[in-house]
């Protein structure tokens, strides 16, 4: 059995969560990439005095060390800021469930080694139903073979495209791809130069 990873599940039982509340813009003044998670749902988890809204769920004691978020519909829309994806590694996510991504952020995900999984809506709502009975839903997810897995639901199948899926499973960002093809690049530039010895 191939196990990509294995964490904890956390509820975010909201549609169209958009980067400026994963990441408000108060808090990209930085040129660092560290740092960010303290700021992730910043106006949702804390309190207007800077002390932590015990009603947001992920400062529920049950969630802490969660590492799989559970969410809904449009994830991730809203501005391209790379810092979304950012604060949410940062903060322990490795994996995001939602029934669709902004193509933006969906893709920075992927570059910054996290997976983001679409799920069809009943999928979804029957992983809600689930974590409203059990607060100790850990998933064993399986990338080689597009799976999840749990002691709490039967074995569910994931699409994802190839590129990701081999990306994720060897490391590599874009440029890391890029950098697996330095000899052919550097012959195709040789031989370039060869038949144009002008340029």
């Amino acid at each position: 059995m191939s196990v990509f990873f294995s964490g904890l599940m956390a509820p975010l039982d909201k549609n169209n969560v958009d980067t400026d509340q994963i990441i408000p813009k108060q808090f990209l003044t930085s040129t660092s990439r560290d740092g960010f998670d303290a700021a992730l749902f910043y106006d949702w988890r804390y309190l207007d005095n800077g002390e932590p809204n015990p009603e947001f769920i992920l400062n529920r004691p049950c969630y802490q060390g969660a590492q799989i978020l559970l969410t809904r519909d449009n994830f991730g829309c809203g501005s391209s800021r790379e810092h979304a994806p950012w604060a949410l590694k940062q903060y322990g996510f490795e994996v995001i469930l939602a029934e669709s991504f902004a193509d933006i952020f969906f893709n920075n995900c992927g570059n910054n080694q996290m997976l983001a999984i679409a799920l069809p809506a009943e999928t979804l709502e029957q992983l809600f139903v689930l974590s409203e009975q059990h607060d100790d839903i850990n998933i064993e997810v399986d990338l080689e073979n597009q799976q999840l897995r749990s002691d709490k639901f039967d074995t569910i199948h994931f699409d994802i495209r190839h590129d990701i899926k081999e990306r994720l499973l060897s490391g590599l960002d874009f440029i890391g791809v890029t950098e697996t093809l330095n000899s052919q690049i550097d012959a195709f530039e040789q031989q370039l130069a060869a038949e144009r010895p002008w340029q």
